[in-house]
C-alpha cells in the first residue's frame, strides 16, 4: 500500500533534512514549504533542486497568494497588490498577468504549487483569516477573478489550488484555532460560495484545498476535510472536479482529532482527499507514525486499499502533467512596475471626503501611530504598510500604554490592519481622535460603517503601502 504519494510534510530549517531526503527517494508525495525554510531566492532553488532531485516527482508547494500571504518575500513584504486590491480594481487583464508574475517568481525557485487562488466570498467583514486575502463580497466577481487567476498562474507551468472549499468567507472564527460554522443549506452554498469554485473548477484548476469548517446543513458530524457529503458529493459528483483534493494543515485547531495527526490523515483519505497537508514543522516519527495509522485502518476495513492507491495516483498526475515554459528575464517587481505603478494601485483605495480634507491640511507634515496587531497564522510575522523615513512614528502593541510625546503637536497618521476588529487599536484610535487632528488608514478589510477607515487600502502588502506613500505625498 502507498501512504507516502499523499503525505505533504513540513520542516525546520533551511536545509533538507537527512529523514525528509529519504522519505522522498521513498516516494514522498512532497514538501510544503514556509518562511522559515527561505534565507533568500538562491538559497531556495538549491534546496527545491534538492527536493526534486531525490523525488522529481515531488510536490513543493508553499503559500504564494500574491499580497499579505507571502512566503517567497516574507523578508521584504510582497511586491504584488492582494487579491482584495485586484477585485476592486476590477482588470481581468491585469489579474491574469499578475498571477502569472506569482507563477514566475515560483518558477524561478523551483516550486511546483501555490496553495492559491484564495476565492472565499468574504461576506463577512468581521471574518478574522480570511479578508483582504478574498477577492471580493461578490461571488460573480470573486467567480471572474479567480478564473482569471488560474489561467495566469497555470500557463506558467505552476499548479494552482483554489482554496478553501466550499468557502470560508462567511466566518467569524479563524479554523487556525477553532472550527468555524457555516450554517447554510446547500441551495445557499450554491448561490454564493460554490459559485467560484464552480468557475475555477472549469477553468482546469489543479488542485482544490479544503477547510476546517463544519456545515451542520450539509453534514452536521464532520468538517469539510473529513466529510464525504462535501468532498465527494459536492466537489466530485455535484462540480465534476477530477484533479487533487489538498487538505488545509491538519494541525489547525479546526481539523483536530483525538487520536492525533494519524486519525487525521486517516478521515481526510476516507472523505476524499489526495495530498495531506500536515503542517509547518513535522518529524520523521510523526510521518512514519500516519503511515502506520494508515496501514491499519486499512487492514481493519476503516479505509479501502483502493481509495489510498486513487490518492496516490492524483498526485503522481501532477508532476506527469507539468509544463515547463521558458521563464522570462528579469524581476518581479520590474515585470509589476510598468502594470501597477503607485496611481494605480491607490485607485482601489476607498478614500472618505474627510481624508482628502486631512491630506491637504496636513501637507505632508504629520506623525505616525502603527497599531501592530496579533497577524492570524496564515499571514505570519511579515513587513506591511508604508515606509515613511524622517516622520516621528509611535508603535502601539496590544496592551501598550500610547506614548503620545513623541508625536508633537502635528497631525497624526494611524495605520492598522482589521482597525474594527481589535478593541484596543479602537481604544488607541478613540483617545487620539479627542484632541489632535488624526487621519485613520485601514490597510485591512473595513467595517461597511468605516468608522474606523478613513481611508480603505484593502491591503497591507509592499506594493501597496509605496501607493500609500504616494497618495499622502510622502
Amino acid at each position: 500500500m502507498d501512504v507516502l504519494p499523499t503525505l505533504l510534510p513540513g520542516f525546520s530549517g533551511t536545509t533538507l533534512p537527512g529523514w525528509l531526503r529519504d522519505r522522498l527517494r521513498d516516494g514522498l508525495g512532497g514538501v510544503c514549504l514556509f518562511a522559515r525554510n527561505i534565507a533568500g531566492h538562491a538559497q531556495l532553488a538549491a534546496l527545491t533542486a534538492e527536493i526534486r532531485e531525490a523525488n522529481p516527482d515531488a510536490v513543493v508547494a508553499l503559500d504564494e497568494e500574491g499580497g499579505d500571504v507571502t512566503r517567497l518575500f516574507a523578508d521584504v513584504g510582497s511586491p504584488f497588490p492582494g487579491n482584495a486590491v485586484l477585485g476592486r480594481l476590477d482588470d481581468l487583464a491585469l489579474t491574469r498577468v499578475v498571477a502569472a508574475e506569482v507563477g514566475w517568481a515560483m518558477r524561478r525557485t523551483g516550486c511546483t504549487m501555490t496553495f492559491a487562488p484564495d476565492v472565499d466570498v468574504n461576506s463577512n467583514p468581521d471574518n478574522p483569516v480570511i479578508g483582504i486575502r478574498s477577492l471580493g463580497a461578490d461571488a460573480d466577481l470573486v467567480a471572474r477573478h479567480g478564473v482569471a487567476w488560474v489561467e495566469g498562474l497555470q500557463a506558467t507551468g505552476v499548479a494552482g489550488c483554489a482554496k478553501h472549499f466550499p468557502g470560508h468567507g462567511d466566518t467569524g472564527q479563524d479554523s487556525h484555532l477553532a472550527l468555524p460554522v457555516v450554517d447554510r443549506s446547500p441551495a445557499e452554498l450554491r448561490e454564493r460560495e460554490l459559485v467560484p469554485f464552480v468557475a475555477t473548477v472549469g477553468a482546469g484548476v489543479r488542485a482544490v484545498m479544503t477547510s476546517h469548517i463544519l456545515l451542520p446543513q450539509v453534514d452536521p458530524d464532520a468538517p469539510a476535510t473529513f466529510s464525504r457529503r462535501v468532498l465527494t458529493g459536492l466537489l466530485r459528483e455535484e462540480l465534476g472536479f477530477d484533479g487533487v483534493v489538498v487538505t488545509d494543515a491538519l494541525d489547525m485547531a479546526g481539523a483536530s482529532s483525538p487520536g492525533g495527526l494519524g486519525e487525521s490523515a486517516v478521515r481526510a483519505l476516507a472523505s476524499g482527499c489526495d495530498l495531506l497537508c500536515l503542517g509547518n514543522d513535522n518529524t520523521a516519527e510523526q510521518v512514519d507514525a500516519i503511515v502506520a495509522a494508515v496501514g491499519r485502518a486499512v487492514a481493519d476495513g476503516a479505509l479501502g486499499g483502493d481509495r489510498v492507491a486513487q490518492a496516490a495516483a492524483r498526485v503522481r498526475a501532477l508532476a506527469a502533467a507539468e509544463t515547463r515554459p521558458v521563464v522570462p528575464e528579469g524581476s518581479t517587481a520590474d515585470a509589476l512596475a510598468g502594470l501597477l505603478p503607485p496611481g494605480r494601485v491607490a485607485a482601489a483605495f476607498d478614500v472618505s471626503p474627510y481624508a482628502a480634507a486631512w491630506r491637504e491640511r496636513a501637507a505632508g507634515r504629520f506623525g505616525v501611530v502603527r497599531l501592530e496587531d496579533r497577524p492570524n497564522i496564515a499571514v505570519g510575522v511579515v513587513p506591511w504598510g508604508p515606509e515613511l523615513p524622517g516622520r516621528p512614528v509611535v508603535v502601539a502593541h496590544p496592551q501598550d500604554r500610547l506614548d503620545e510625546g513623541a508625536l508633537g503637536a502635528d497631525p497624526v497618521l494611524v495605520l492598522g490592519r482589521d482597525v474594527h476588529r481589535h478593541p484596543e487599536a479602537r481604544a488607541v484610535v478613540d483617545r487620539l481622535r479627542r484632541d489632535r487632528d488624526v487621519l485613520v488608514v485601514d490597510l485591512g478589510w473595513p467595517s461597511p460603517d468605516r468608522a474606523y477607515a478613513d481611508v480603505a487600502t484593502f491591503g497591507a502588502s509592499r506594493l501597496v503601502g509605496t501607493a500609500l506613500r504616494g497618495w499622502l505625498g510622502a
